[in-house]
């Protein structure tokens, strides 16, 4: 991948209160997943839910509305497919960009599910836990508002190459998913300059390989059948799931 001109320069940090990141995050969350018609039923209230939210990270989201209103069902979920499940670039699971399939992906996996389980979220068995939509749900969880804000975001500043690697590729792809990918960016703290020349020799090289793979961890974090979609089936065992 070779980053289109300009893709590189930091995304300007807009300041949220933590019920706009909430919002932010759930929304982002919503508008990453397969455009079934349940996503699509809920565009009404997902602008509604947005419109409120400072420009910086409104404008992006409405764009990615706009999108998938202007679309057929049918193209949408083509364009999905062929954008998260065809391209191994735009892979939505944050590990996979630094770490591959390695052993050591296999611990920063651990990470996330740990993170989870102390809050008292369950994953289904087929998922794997550090997949952006089901991270952006889990920080949204408002049971109370704001409880996951923290865990989450630590996890996305720790793997925040990650998040800027999927942010460039979905650019390159010509993508409108990568308006969804930049308000989540917009949340965060610049990349500092050195990890900005992380993000770009891992853009040119792609991540690391190993042969031993994540042997020890397949069972726990199995794999699903494609690499792009929405998860389904988390459960929060202290309340209400989202």
């Amino acid at each position: 991948m070779t980053p289109p001109p300009n893709a590189t320069a930091a995304t300007p940090l807009v300041t949220l209160s933590d019920r706009q990141r909430a919002v932010v995050y759930q929304a982002a969350s919503v508008l990453l997943g397969y455009p079934d018609d349940g996503l699509l039923e809920a565009l009404p209230v997902l602008r509604r839910a947005v419109e409120a939210l400072p420009p910086g990270v409104s404008e992006p989201l409405q764009r990615v509305c706009d999108h998938l209103a202007a679309g057929a069902p049918t193209a949408l979920a083509a364009d999905y497919v062929a954008t998260f499940d065809l391209r191994r670039r735009c892979c939505p699971y944050l590990t996979y960009y630094v770490y591959g399939d390695t052993r050591k992906r296999g611990m920063a996996l651990l990470a996330f599910k740990h993170a989870y389980r102390g809050a008292g979220l369950e994953l289904a068995d087929s998922e794997l836990p550090d997949h952006l939509a089901v991270l952006l749900e889990f920080a949204a969880a408002d049971d109370p508002p704001g409880a996951h804000l923290a865990a989450a975001d630590a996890l996305l500043r720790e793997h925040r190459t990650g998040l800027e690697l999927l942010r460039l590729a979905l650019v390159d792809a010509g993508s409108a998913y990568h308006d969804a990918v930049d308000a989540v960016c917009r949340t965060l703290p610049a990349l500092p300059a050195r990890d900005r020349e992380t993000v770009l020799a891992l853009a040119r090289e792609g991540p690391p390989a190993e042969d031993v793979g994540l042997d020890p961890y397949r069972e726990a974090f199995a794999p699903p059948e494609y690499m792009g979609g929405r998860p389904a089936g988390a459960q929060h065992t202290g309340g209400a799931a989202r």
